[in-house]
């Protein structure tokens, strides 16, 4: 099946909003997106039901604190979600532009900053009709030696794009292809829903070499970084992760496709967990909370290679209590 006018439509959207303001997003996003807009978006925008909306609460504030920004993509790609059907568009890499006024508590320093984004957008009739945008906050504190949690398990860097450099996948691609990654996607996912209801904690390597490749990398989300190979994948993150988590339940995805040797999804949200310490090196509290997650994959051969991870880390913390865009606001932009 082919996506070229899905495809289309997003490229020309992402065109004019690489040429809009503040003054003049509001304009282009009633151009392209329906009046039944659904829009999934980490905390703080959450939920928004309209273009208006989403304009003054998402993106004029990216405008207007960040001069000339950028949309400088790693992934592009579509396809039919297995979920619900619906054609999706999915574009993933950073915005970058100079950090010239406070964004999410954080006061510019009028030097360059990436923010790392995905962004999925559902195509139909001629609209965007649903938007789900991930951005990951804490990793721009990062980058201005801000960080609202204690040291990482993973390394924290600029993530690249995929090693092979082929990502973004303008034309039409075999339908075979696509079938083979999500195959391996669905395969991993049943073996991670598998060890949820079994409450093995602390897995064998073999288990995830079934779907991953030995030399894999993760990217993750900044508060827990990135790691490469499955053994310290595990050391890294699988086993923090799931040993200091507990009752973990997989609620499903709003989205989920593959194009070529690429996959990705996003849930409202995905997970759902209990905090009993140590996770993120933080403190259990017992309570129970929800995981927004995107992640994007590329297959290589017959296994996974690399995944690209964004957690809503500071909406998971909001649950618990703990509001680090507000507490950096308060601290070092009052």
């Amino acid at each position: 099946m082919s996506y070229q006018t899905e495809k289309q439509l997003v490229r020309e959207y992402f065109a004019e909003m690489a040429n809009a303001s503040a003054e003049t997003v509001k304009d282009v996003l009633n151009k392209y997106i329906s009046d039944d807009y659904q829009f999934y978006g980490v905390y703080p925008y959450n939920e928004r039901s309209s273009a208006d909306d989403v304009a003054e609460v998402v993106w004029q504030p990216l405008y207007e604190a960040f001069t000339g920004l950028q949309r400088r993509e790693d992934v592009f790609m579509a396809g039919t979600s297995e979920i619900d059907g619906d054609n999706w568009v999915m574009s993933m890499g950073h915005f970058m532009g100079l950090h010239d006024g406070e964004w999410m508590g954080i006061r510019g320093h009028r030097k360059m900053a990436m923010i790392r984004y995905a962004e999925f957008n559902c195509v139909s009739n001629g609209k965007i009709v649903k938007t789900g945008l991930w951005i990951d906050i804490i990793g721009v504190m990062h980058q201005h030696g801000i960080n609202p949690l204690p040291p990482q398990t993973g390394a924290s860097f600029v993530y690249p794009g995929p090693q092979t450099h082929d990502g973004l996948q303008f034309g039409d691609h075999d339908s075979a292809e696509g079938e083979k990654t999500l195959a391996v996607l669905n395969k991993m996912i049943d073996d991670l829903s598998e060890l949820n209801r079994s409450g093995n904690d602390n897995c064998p390597p073999e288990l995830l070499a079934r779907t991953w490749h030995d030399d894999m990398i993760w990217y993750g989300p900044a508060g827990i970084g990135a790691t490469y190979t499955i053994r310290r994948y595990q050391e890294q993150h699988q086993y923090p992760f799931r040993e200091n988590l507990a009752d973990k339940v997989f609620n499903g995805h709003v989205s989920r496709f593959a194009e070529g040797n690429y996959a990705c999804f996003f849930g409202w949200p995905n997970l759902s967990n209990t905090n009993t310490g140590g996770f993120m090196g933080l403190p259990g509290g017992g309570v129970r909370a929800d995981m927004r997650v995107v992640d994007v994959y590329r297959r290589e051969g017959d296994k996974l290679k690399e995944n690209w991870v964004l957690i809503d880390i500071p909406y998971w913390l909001k649950q618990q209590g703990v509001d680090i865009i507000e507490r950096t606001k308060r601290i070092l932009n009052p």
